[in-house]
This record gives structure tokens, C-alpha cells and sequence, in this order.
């Protein structure tokens, strides 16, 4: 049985916006080299993705003839996958891909663009590779694209990179050099902050303020 964790940042707002913010990522120019090396690796045979999301791969990897089969915790990122010409071919099972299990053994089982920071434990990570160790065949190849870590480029005692800024809210990249690992910070803004419950201005002599916030 598939075990659906919660989805967590790609709920149904940020699923609404996935493929307009990554727009570059779509580009037939970073795809290509992508889908090619993918299937090459697969071969003849079947393939599985781990955080099919809303198709980027998967999709131009089904065009080439390859079968795919995806797992997701998002139903909100899978409905956007659904929802295209093409996926009608592809099987998605919403679950945690570090431990849902599929019928059948792949020649390739993947990841791609730091999907599995989304495993956010030691534990969950070693289960993932685990998770991909099960659904290969013999001689089958696990992928997994992550970004790496610029520690070197960190000016001396600074830990905390931003690269999101946006009437929504910010997030930050925060690195430990120590273990040379890094995690992705996400602050949101409130929605609306007033000085009472009956929604009163709020100002800088408010001794009191009621804030809302609203879930990405």
C-alpha cells in the first residue's frame, strides 16, 4: 500500500504556479541532454520516477517510446501531470517515494532536480535509495540529480544565501559547513495583520495584532 505522507510546500498553490516559475527548466535546450542520457540508460525496458510531479521528464521521456511509471506525494503536482497531452501512458501511484512500492522491476529508476532534498532525514534518504534498490532489475541503474553545495564560494562567516524574494514571502539557502550540508528555508509573508479581532487597522501604536497567514 502506498504511504501518502503530507504534501507538504507542493500543495495546490505552489502545484498552480510549478510550471510558470520553472518555465526555464521546460526549455527544449536543458531537457534534451536529460531525456537523452535517461534513455540511454533505460534501454528497452521500463522506467520508474521518483517525484514525477507534473511531467517535465516524464513526459518527453514517454515521446521516445519509453515506459514510465512515477510515484508522488503531490496529488495537486500530479493532476497538473494529468492534465497534458501524453500522460494518459503514464502511471502515477501518489505516495512517499522513499517507501511506496510499484508492481514491477525498471532498468532505471530516477531522480531529478534535488528531488530528494524533499526527504529531509539521514533515514529517509538511505530509505529512498533502498526504495530504488527494490523496483531495479539486475544490472538496473539508480539516477539522482542534486545540487551541490557552494561552500567554498561562501564569503568568510556567512551561511545564509536568499534566492527568493517575492510578495509571498522569501527563502533562503542555509548551509553548515561543518557537515557540509545546506537546507532550504521558506518564511511567508502574512497575508493580513490587524490590531483586533474585529479587524481593526493595524498601526505602529498597536499594543496587539492578530496575523494571517496563508499555507503555500
Amino acid at each position: 500500500m502506498p504511504d501518502v505522507p503530507n504534501e507538504g510546500f507542493f500543495g495546490e498553490r505552489a502545484a498552480s504556479v510549478y510550471d510558470e516559475r520553472a518555465a526555464d527548466m521546460f526549455d527544449p535546450a536543458v531537457l534534451r541532454p536529460v531525456v537523452d542520457l535517461l534513455a540511454d540508460l533505460a534501454g528497452h525496458g521500463p522506467t520508474l520516477e521518483f517525484g514525477i510531479g507534473t511531467g517535465r521528464i516524464a513526459l518527453p521521456l514517454a515521446q521516445r517510446g519509453v515506459r514510465v511509471i512515477g510515484i508522488d506525494n503531490s496529488e495537486a503536482m500530479v493532476a497538473r501531470l494529468r492534465a497534458k497531452p501524453g500522460a494518459a501512458d503514464i502511471n502515477v501511484t501518489i505516495g512517499n517515494f522513499a517507501t511506496t512500492r510499484v508492481d514491477g522491476e525498471f532498468t532505471l529508476v530516477y531522480l531529478v532536480f534535488n528531488t530528494i532534498f524533499n526527504l529531509v532525514t539521514q533515514e529517509e534518504q538511505v530509505a529512498c535509495f533502498q526504495n530504488a534498490a527494490v523496483h531495479l532489475d539486475s544490472g538496473g541503474r539508480f539516477v539522482n540529480e542534486t545540487h551541490v553545495p557552494d561552500l567554498q564560494r561562501l564569503p568568510l562567516g556567512q551561511t545564509i544565501i536568499p534566492y527568493r524574494a517575492e510578495p509571498e514571502g522569501l527563502s533562503f539557502d542555509v548551509y553548515d559547513v561543518v557537515t557540509q550540508r545546506f537546507s532550504s528555508q521558506h518564511y511567508v509573508f502574512a497575508e493580513d495583520r490587524w490590531a483586533g479581532w474585529q479587524r481593526e487597522p493595524f498601526t505602529s501604536l498597536s499594543r496587539a495584532h492578530v496575523s494571517v497567514y496563508q499555507k503555500p
